[in-house]
């Protein structure tokens, strides 16, 4: 496995990463990833990078998975509640979605199939992460169980990303 190119992230991300806010940071970036509208990184570098950053021995390497799983949760609550409120054609009206008609009517169909659980399986998937969310606040789901699968998806997905990170030899005990 190849280290993270720390010299390829940009200088004012590396220096927030490595500044006493580093943890709100990571915060921050994550509601963002949560929300969809993380456009400046891809989500798949945000545990890697505050783990090269920011450290990984085993206390730092929970507290940064447990950080962007609440970041996410929260993110995605946000956009759920948003899409509740807003509706079908609110989410088709507005360009920061990322759905358009017929993408919206697959995954409409996709969460029907599936059910709830499509919640937590989407997010631990790459590039459908989160996009269940959508369907999910068109839906008569309850909160609570949304929050729920959210958080286990971006567990799995977080922690899937901080163990491929770790594998590579970048352990510090």
């Amino acid at each position: 496995m190849v280290p993270l190119q720390i010299e390829r992230i940009p200088s004012w991300t590396e220096s927030f990463f490595t500044s006493e806010f580093a943890f709100a940071v990571l915060f921050g970036l994550c509601v963002l990833e949560g929300i969809m509208m993380l456009r400046f990184m891809p989500s798949e570098l945000v545990v890697p990078s505050a783990l090269a950053l920011i450290g990984t021995s085993p206390a730092e390497v929970f507290a940064i998975v447990l950080i962007a799983v609440a970041g996410t949760t929260l993110g995605q609550f946000f956009l759920f509640t948003l899409v509740r409120r807003g509706g079908r054609e609110y989410v088709l009206q507005k360009r920061w979605f990322p759905v358009t008609e017929s993408r919206l009517d697959r995954l409409d169909d996709w969460f029907d199939r599936w059910g709830a659980v499509a919640v937590a399986g989407s997010n631990t998937m790459l590039f459908v992460r989160g996009l269940l969310t959508i369907p999910a606040g068109l839906s008569e789901m309850n909160r609570r169980s949304f929050v729920v699968l959210s958080a286990i998806g971006s567990l799995s997905f977080q922690s899937i990303l901080a163990g491929l990170y770790l594998l590579g030899g970048y352990l510090v005990v």
